[in-house]
């Protein structure tokens, strides 16, 4: 079993800054990417940003240049850095993880409960 924990999201005024987190934990024999999704009311659920194994990082237009990805390998978390934030970034935000259980497994999605991120003055 895999689980994705996320915690960080709440209520912040427009202009203002969170911090996600979300860990992996369980039978997890390699972590391919990790990534953020987010689905507002009445929409569908969207890509944030993602980050590879190798690095390589992709990001919405909507949120490129005031979010940032980053990753801690070692200890199977991600982790997203929300700046300059607006009520348009109001949202369930997801992790997501493509995640390898066992050697020569093909990799699976595994999804985190969501966390809510209210901004609102």
């Amino acid at each position: 079993q895999v689980q994705l924990v996320e915690s960080g999201g709440g209520l912040v005024q427009p202009g203002g800054s969170l911090r996600l987190s979300c860990a992996a934990s369980g039978s997890i024999f390699n972590i391919n990417a990790m990534g953020w999704y987010r689905q507002a009311p009445g929409k569908q659920r969207e890509l944030v940003a993602t980050k590879s194994s190798g690095g390589y990082t992709n990001y919405a237009e909507a949120v490129k240049g005031r979010f940032t990805i980053s990753r801690d390998t070692a200890n199977n978390t991600v982790y997203l850095r929300m700046n300059s934030l607006t009520p348009e970034d109001t949202a369930v935000y997801y992790c997501n993880a493509e995640i390898t259980t066992r050697w020569f497994a093909p990799p699976a999605n595994y999804w985190g409960q969501g966390t809510q991120v209210t901004v609102s003055s």
